[in-house]
C-alpha cells in the first residue's frame, strides 16, 4: 500500500502553492484592510486579472473538459489543489470552470450558457435551497407552469452563492405538483437575469454573502430547460455532490495554514519567562490539531480516490465532508485560543476563518444530513464497515 504522491501530483501540487504563495497571499493585508471597510477583499476585475495569470502557469479548467481548454483533472489531483487555495483567506478561485451540470446542456445552450462561463464572460448561479426546503431539498415549492412556449416561474430560492453577482442561475423549479422534486416533479431552468428574477444581499458573519432570488412571474422559453422534464432533483444532487469532497479538501488548506501559524507563535510568544509552547496545555492543543488534521487528510483523499475509481463517491464523501468540517473547527478555535486576545482581532485572519469556517458545517449539506446519508448506507446495507477494505 503507497501513501505517497506521484511525481505528476507532487509537482502540480507544488505548482499551485508556488502560485498561491507568489501572487495571492502577498495580497493578504490589503484584503484585510478592505474588509473592515466592508468592501469585497478582492475585485472582481482583480480576480480575472489573477486567474489570467495562472492561466499562464496552466491552471486554468481543473475540471473542465480537455475539448473545452480544460485540464481534466483526477478528482485526488483537484483535491490537492483545493486544499491549497484553501491555504490563503483572499478569495481566489482558478479561472475557466462552470457548474459541472452544465456539461447535460444542448449545443445552443452550452453556446449561451457554458462556454462563456467558462471562459468569464458570464457568471452562474445555482439555486435549489428555498426558504422552507433546505436540507430537504425535495420540498421545494417554487413553480414553472407551462404557458405555451414558455414556462412561467414563480417562488423564492434563499442562500445562493454568487446570487447577487450572477448574470444568469440554473434554477430548480416543481413542474409537476402530483410528484415529489425527487421522483420526477422538479425541472431545471436555465434563467437569464435580464427575464425578471431579481436578487437581494443576504447579510451572514462571514464576509461578502448569498443572496434570495425572487421570481414573480419570470417567463422562461420552453428551450431553456436543462437536461429533461422531471430530471431536476437528479441534477441538483449531483451539483451537490462534487462539492461535498471539495469544501472538507479546502478546509484542510485552512486548517494547516492556521496550525502552521500557532506553531510559529508558541515558539515565540513569551510569557512568564519561558515561551508558550513550553506549556502542556498548549502542546496538547497542537497535538489534538496535528491528529484531526492527518484524520481529515485521508478521509478526504479517500472520498476523492473513490471518484477517481468510478465508484459511487456519496458515502465516502459524506465522511470526509462531515469530519473535514467539524476539524476546521475545531482547530481554527485553538488557534484562536493560542493566540489569545491578538488572534481575536481583526489585525490576523484567524477571527476570520472563524466565522468564514462555521459556514461549511452548514453548506452543501449539514453535519446532520451527513450523518444521515452514513447511518443509513450502514443500516441498509449499501456499504459495509470498513469500505473497500472490509
Amino acid at each position: 500500500m503507497d501513501f505517497s504522491l506521484t511525481d505528476e501530483e507532487r509537482a502540480i501540487r507544488d505548482t499551485a502553492r508556488q502560485f498561491i504563495t507568489k501572487e495571492v497571499m502577498p495580497l493578504e493585508q490589503e484584503a484585510l484592510l478592505r474588509e473592515r471597510r466592508h468592501q469585497p477583499g478582492l475585485e472582481l476585475s482583480e480576480l480575472r486579472e489573477l486567474q489570467q495569470k495562472a492561466k499562464k502557469f496552466g491552471f486554468w479548467g481543473l475540471s473542465t473538459p480537455e475539448e473545452y481548454g480544460g485540464m481534466n483533472l483526477p478528482a485526488v489531483l483537484q483535491s490537492l489543489i483545493w486544499t491549497e487555495l484553501g491555504r490563503t483567506f483572499v478569495q481566489f478561485k482558478f479561472g475557466g470552470e462552470a457548474d459541472n451540470i452544465l456539461y447535460y446542456a444542448n449545443e445552443d445552450q452550452k453556446r449561451e450558457f457554458l462556454l462563456p462561463t467558462i471562459e468569464g464572460d458570464r457568471i452562474s448561479c445555482f439555486a435549489i435551497t428555498e426558504p422552507g426546503a433546505g436540507s430537504d431539498a425535495a420540498n421545494i415549492k417554487l413553480r414553472a407552469v407551462r404557458d405555451g412556449d414558455d414556462w412561467v416561474l414563480n417562488g423564492e430560492k434563499t442562500f445562493i452563492t454568487n446570487g447577487n453577482d450572477a448574470d444568469f442561475t440554473i434554477v430548480v423549479a416543481v413542474t409537476d405538483p402530483s410528484k415529489r422534486a425527487s421522483q420526477g416533479g422538479a425541472t431545471a431552468f436555465l434563467v437569464d437575469k435580464s427575464m425578471g428574477w431579481r436578487s437581494e444581499f443576504i447579510q451572514t458573519m462571514g464576509e461578502g454573502g448569498p443572496a434570495s432570488l425572487i421570481f414573480e412571474d419570470v417567463r422562461v422559453p420552453h428551450r431553456n430547460i436543462l437536461g429533461e422534464i422531471g430530471q431536476g432533483f437528479e441534477l441538483g444532487m449531483k451539483w451537490i455532490g462534487k462539492g461535498r469532497y471539495l469544501i472538507p479538501s479546502n478546509a484542510l488548506g485552512i486548517a494547516e495554514r492556521a496550525l502552521g501559524m500557532a506553531l510559529e507563535y508558541a515558539n515565540t510568544r513569551e510569557t512568564f519567562g519561558a515561551k508558550i509552547g513550553t506549556n502542556q496545555a498548549i502542546q496538547w492543543m497542537l497535538a489534538d490539531s496535528e491528529v484531526e488534521v492527518e484524520a481529515a487528510r485521508w478521509l478526504i483523499l479517500r472520498a476523492a480516490w473513490t471518484v477517481d475509481q468510478g465508484w459511487d463517491p456519496r458515502h465516502a464523501s459524506s465522511m470526509a465532508k462531515l469530519y473535514g468540517a467539524g476539524m476546521v473547527n475545531r482547530v481554527v478555535d485553538r488557534v484562536m485560543q493560542i493566540h489569545g486576545g491578538m488572534g481575536y482581532t481583526r489585525e490576523l485572519p484567524i477571527e476570520r476563518w472563524y466565522r468564514q469556517v462555521r459556514l461549511m458545517r452548514i453548506y452543501e449539506g449539514t453535519d446532520e444530513m451527513q450523518r444521515l446519508i452514513i447511518s443509513r448506507d450502514l443500516l441498509r446495507g449499501y456499504t459495509k464497515i470498513g469500505g473497500h477494505l472490509a
